[in-house]
Parts: structure tokens; C-alpha cells; sequence
């Protein structure tokens, strides 16, 4: 059975956890009222993602050694406590800079913890003849997150300003830390062996495929996340959730329409189309000057993520026994995180030097780099 009570408690954790992570896309707007530039916003959200992607080899072995519930318990009370850090502070980007960058840090920590072991409890409870569908529509509950986040974020920025922004960040998190407890561990402690290292994993041909693609996938993701919202303010283009709750509208749309269709036809088949739409979205920001082609943009890359997505963490789990799905899951997730550092920090310096059209279209260059690289026949992959 697919759509258990184990599945919709996670659901509504990711979603709760999910939010928490999205609404610090408006990070960005505090950094520059606090008189900071493109590449103090690079490198505050960079620092979030390099912390994400290098912990991943040691999170990934804690949670197959540790259990996925007690792992990801961990890392929502990281996030819980990390927000109220920074509403602590005083004058951040100032006196106090290097307390901030070190609270990004932890946070991203706690936020690969949490991605990591979430979508491990799912490899582990998701049928496997229904494996697509299952991680394609137990994503939705993150996608309506990355939805929700910024609109919530917003409102309360604009009634609350940012005491009330970091205090509600907190609080989704605790959401989702409550939620799950009542649930048991998928990988009880009788069953765990020592299987291969995370190194040993990613130097495997199947995991190189996957890394390289997920690093052009958090590439995007950077140019999504990171630099749509000074778009917005740049062009007066109206509320910047707008973006969000379209793109994940397109996310969710993919989900429900294309998670079958990639366990009946292979998601070497499927995927090609997902790279297309996110560089179709990437592409078309530069274009943006009214909020329906906002809306657009925004559509057009969340299809793509609702393909690549559950299509490429298909790809890295499937077939891998219970005491390697950490690891597995923490190389998808974690080359995902290293693309988005490194896309924070280039499109960081590219936004300085050149302006935010060059961001975009660097960005969406990156996903058709990546349609190539899948396509060329030495790292083509089984349906």
C-alpha cells in the first residue's frame, strides 16, 4: 500500500520543513537592506548550500547508521533553532558578519540532514513497482512548501517586518518537528549492516551520471532561488511569491500527470523533457517585465523540477538495498546542494559584473549543458 498514514505524517513534515527552507528565499531582501550587494547575497546563500553538500558524505553514513527518524529529528530542531539566531543579531552584514555566516552554515547543515533523511524514510516505505509515483507525489507536500514558504514569508515581512519573518520560519520548522514523532523508524536497528562508503558509491558509473546532472539541477535552482526576488524589486513586477506559487504549480502539475509515465517507460526517457522546461523557465526571466510572464517563467521551470526531481532520486535509489539508501539519497541530495553553492557564488559575481539577465541565461545554459551531457552515448543510463 502506497498513500499510508507513515506517508502523509512525512507529507505534512516535509511540507512544514520545506516551507521553513523556501521562505529564506527572501533572505535576500534583508541582506540588501542591510547595505549589502549581489555578492554578499551570493555568498549568504552559497554558504547555506556549501555547508548542505559537504556534510552530505558524513550525514549520509549517520543516517544509515543512526535510523532515518531519529536523523531527521535532529535536523528540524537545527532548523527550528537557527532562525532565531539570526533575529538575535544586530546589524548582521556589520559588527556581527561572521556570527551570520556562521549560523548559514549550521542551518545548511540542518537542512541536508533533514532532505537527506526524509527522502530515505520514503525509499525505505514506497512500493517499488509504484517507486516514481510514490517519491513523485510524496514531493507534491515539498513542492506546496517551496509555495507557501515565501507567500507566508511575505505577509509576515510586510505586517511584522523581520523579527516576525525569522520567528515564522522558526515555526514551520517546529511543525514539522512535532509531526513525525508519533511515526517509527523505517530502518530498525536489528536490520543495519556496514555497507560501501559514500565514496565508494559515487565512483560508480550510475552515481557520476547522477551527480553531474544534479549539479547542473542546483545550478538552476541557484538562479531560481536566489535571484528571481531582486528581480522582482528591480522591475516592480509585484508580489515575488507570485513566482513561487506558479512554480510550483507547475511541479505539482508534473507529479500528477508524469510519475507514472516514468515507472511504465523508464526515467531515461522522461528526463530529457524536464531539462528542457527548467532551461525554458531560466530562459525566459531575462524577458520578464510584467508579473503574467513572471507567472510563466515561473510555471515552466517548476515543471521541470517536477520531472527532474523524483526522476533523478529514482535513478540514484532504485535497486539499492536498505544500508546503502543514505548514502545513495545523500549523493542526489548533496550534488543538488554543491551545484546551488557554486551557482550561488558565479551567478553571484555575474550579477555584479554583467546584471541579472546574464544570471539567468548562464543559468538556463547550464540545464542544456546538462540535456547534452544525458543525451551523448557513454553516460546514457537503463530504462
Amino acid at each position: 500500500m502506497l498513500y499510508t498514514p507513515s506517508f502523509w505524517a512525512m507529507a505534512v513534515a516535509n511540507l512544514a520543513h520545506t516551507a521553513s527552507f523556501s521562505a529564506m528565499f527572501l533572505l535576500p531582501l534583508y541582506v540588501l537592506d542591510q547595505g549589502g550587494d549581489q555578492k554578499d547575497i551570493g555568498l549568504v546563500m552559497g554558504l547555506f548550500a556549501l555547508s548542505s553538500a559537504a556534510c552530505r558524505p558524513w550525514i549520509s553514513e549517520m543516517i544509515d547508521r543512526l535510523g532515518r527518524k531519529r536523523s531527521y529529528s535532529i535536523g528540524c530542531l537545527i532548523m527550528v533553532v537557527m532562525p532565531l539566531l539570526y533575529l538575535s543579531l544586530d546589524n548582521p552584514l556589520a559588527m556581527t558578519y561572521q556570527v551570520f555566516l556562521s549560523g548559514r552554515v549550521v542551518h545548511g547543515v540542518g537542512m541536508a540532514i533533514c532532505f537527506t533523511g526524509v527522502f530515505t524514510y520514503m525509499a525505505d516505505i514506497v512500493p517499488k513497482e509504484r517507486f516514481n509515483e510514490g517519491i513523485g507525489m510524496f514531493g507534491i507536500s515539498g513542492l506546496i512548501g517551496i509555495a507557501v514558504g515565501p507567500l507566508i514569508a511575505e505577509t509576515v515581512l510586510r505586517q511584522f517586518g523581520y523579527s516576525g519573518f525569522f520567528v515564522t520560519i522558526s515555526g514551520l520548522a517546529l511543525t514539522a518537528l512535532l509531526v513525525h514523532q508519533p511515526l517509527s523508524e523505517s530502518f530498525p536497528r536489528h536490520k543495519r549492516q556496514r555497507g560501501p562508503s559514500f565514496f565508494s558509491l559515487l565512483g560508480l558509473h550510475k552515481f557520476q551520471l547522477v551527480a553531474l546532472l544534479c549539479l547542473l539541477f542546483g545550478l538552476g535552482l541557484a538562479g531560481t532561488g536566489n535571484f528571481v526576488a531582486p528581480l522582482a524589486e528591480q522591475r516592480h513586477l509585484g508580489l515575488i511569491s507570485f513566482y513561487y506559487l506558479s512554480y510550483a504549480s507547475g511541479a505539482v502539475l508534473t507529479r500528477v500527470f508524469v510519475s507514472r509515465l516514468a515507472d511504465r517507460f523508464g526515467e531515461r526517457k522522461i528526463l530529457p523533457y524536464g531539462l528542457c522546461l527548467y532551461a525554458g523557465g531560466l530562459f525566459l526571466l531575462p524577458l520578464t517585465y510584467h508579473q503574467p510572464v513572471l507567472g510563466l517563467a515561473g510555471l515552466l521551470a517548476g515543471a521541470g523540477h517536477g520531472v527532474l526531481f523524483p526522476t533523478l532520486n529514482s535513478i540514484a535509489v532504485r535497486a539499492e538495498p536498505q544500508e546503502n539508501r543514505g548514502k545513495a539519497t545523500g549523493i542526489f541530495t548533496g550534488c543538488i546542494d554543491t551545484g546551488a553553492f557554486a551557482g550561488s557564488i558565479v551567478l553571484g559575481y555575474i550579477g555584479n559584473w554583467f546584471d541579472l539577465d546574464i544570471v539567468f541565461v548562464t543559468a538556463g545554459l547550464g540545464l542544456t549543458a546538462g540535456l547534452m551531457l544525458f543525451r551523448s552515448p557513454p553516460l546514457k543510463v537503463n530504462p
